[in-house]
C-alpha cells in the first residue's frame, strides 16, 4: 500500500484530552493536545473536517494544508503563513455549520446551508457569488461520514488512537 500524502491520527488520553498529529509522505509532523474544554471539542470538529474535505473531495480544507506543510500554529494569530487561502473557506463554512447543529441539535437544510453560507461571506467582504452550493445528497453524505467518525471516536479506549488517511485530491 502507498504511503498517503497525510496519515492523521487522533489520540484519546485517560485525563479527557487527545492528540492530534498529522504525518506527511515526507515524515514530517505536526501535532498539538487538545485539553479541557478543546478536548471535548477538537476531535469532534476535527473529525467532522475530515468528513467534509474526504466526502467532498476539498483539495485546500485545513487537512489538505497540512499536507502541504501547514503546522498547527500557522492557523491562528501571528498566521505565519497568512490568511487561510478562499479555497478552504467552503470547508471552513460547512463544519462550522456542522459544528453548530451538533451544538443544538438542529439541522439545516442544505439550501438553509447555502444561504447561510453567502450571507456568512457577504457580511466579511468575501465572494457570496462564488459560493458553490452543496446538495441535500452531499450534505447527507457528509452528515453519514461524520457520524461514522464520531460513533468510532465515542468507541475508543483511552489510550488508543484513530488513524485516518487523507489524499489531497479533487472530485
Amino acid at each position: 500500500m502507498s504511503t498517503p500524502q497525510l496519515l492523521v491520527r487522533l489520540r484519546k488520553n485517560a485525563d479527557g484530552s487527545a492528540v492530534l498529529s498529522c504525518e506527511r509522505a515526507d515524515g514530517s509532523v505536526t501535532w498539538q493536545r487538545q485539553s479541557g474544554r478543546r478536548g471535548a471539542f477538537f476531535p469532534q470538529h476535527d473529525l467532522t473536517h475530515y468528513a467534509v474535505e474526504t466526502t467532498l473531495g476539498h483539495r485546500r480544507g485545513f487537512f489538505g494544508l497540512v499536507a502541504e506543510g501547514w503546522d498547527f500554529a500557522d492557523f491562528g494569530a501571528p498566521w505565519p503563513r497568512g490568511r487561510i487561502p478562499e479555497e478552504a473557506d467552503p470547508s471552513e463554512l460547512i463544519v462550522g455549520f456542522l459544528d453548530i447543529e451538533r451544538a443544538t441539535g438542529v439541522e439545516m437544510t442544505a439550501d438553509e446551508l447555502d444561504s447561510h453560507a453567502r450571507t456568512f461571506l457577504a457580511s466579511r467582504g468575501g465572494d457570496a457569488a462564488a459560493w458553490q452550493p452543496i446538495s441535500a445528497a452531499d450534505l447527507a453524505r457528509v452528515r453519514e461520514a461524520a457520524r461514522m467518525l464520531l460513533v468510532t471516536w465515542a468507541a475508543l479506549v483511552p489510550g488508543e488512537s484513530l488513524e485516518l488517511p487523507f489524499e489531497a485530491v479533487s472530485r
